[in-house]
């Protein structure tokens, strides 16, 4: 039997629930990812909530936290058809600092100071809360190394615009790639949503996925 787009099957008959999909993002690159899979969010509904890390929070514990409450939020809020509410979030890491997301050019051009020359780790953690509000959770590393950056390549970048708004300063998927010697892990990790641990996720929760 083929069931139709985010069904899923219930244990006492042949009939299956329809499942919407809602994304708790209004990062363009997640749903670029998603669609990139084969999935098409029923609907985008950004979380809104405190972002601020707690006092001596690790990275993986805060991008964890964050991916949670995010799903949570929205699924309390949550008055449409039976749905999977995802969410995600994603750390940039030295170590165990958490670089900001940055908002203004001078904090791009201070992370990339940072990272020049080091390696460092892209957190990324999923959540998924299902109909009966119940979160499934996922979180994965990525270690990315970056080339020694000249002051003039900051000046460049910071320049472009590209860093603002974006975890550790900068989009793996953009000029920035070219500052990356070395990759260990997930690549949609970096750009902001493991595609591979997603997608099992999803299916995990009985959403169907066609790929």
């Amino acid at each position: 039997m083929t069931l139709p787009k985010g069904a899923s099957p219930t244990a006492s008959n042949s009939a299956s629930i329809p499942l919407e999909l809602v994304l708790a993002s209004e990062s363009p690159r997640r749903e670029a990812l998603l669609l990139q899979a084969g999935i098409t969010p029923d609907a985008i509904r950004p979380a809104r909530i405190d972002e601020n890390p707690r006092r001596a929070e690790l990275p993986r514990a805060y991008a964890l936290r964050m991916a949670q409450e995010k799903a949570r939020a929205v699924s309390g809020t949550w008055t449409g058809a039976p749905a999977l509410i995802l969410a995600a979030d994603t750390v940039v890491a030295l170590g165990r600092r958490i670089l900001p997301k940055a908002e203004t050019d001078a904090q791009v051009r201070a992370c990339l100071t940072l990272l020049g020359g080091r390696s460092h780790q892209v957190l990324t953690a999923v959540a998924l809360a299902n109909p009966q509000r119940r979160v499934l959770f996922r979180s994965v590393a990525t270690r990315v190394s970056f080339a020694r950056l000249a002051t003039n390549m900051i000046d460049e970048y910071v320049a472009s615009g590209e860093g603002l708004g974006k975890a550790g300063g900068y989009a793996i998927q953009g000029k920035a790639e070219a500052f990356v010697r070395r990759i260990n892990g997930s690549y949609s990790n970096i750009v902001g949503l493991p595609l591979f641990e997603t997608v099992n996720l999803l299916k995990g929760a009985g959403y169907s996925v066609q790929c």
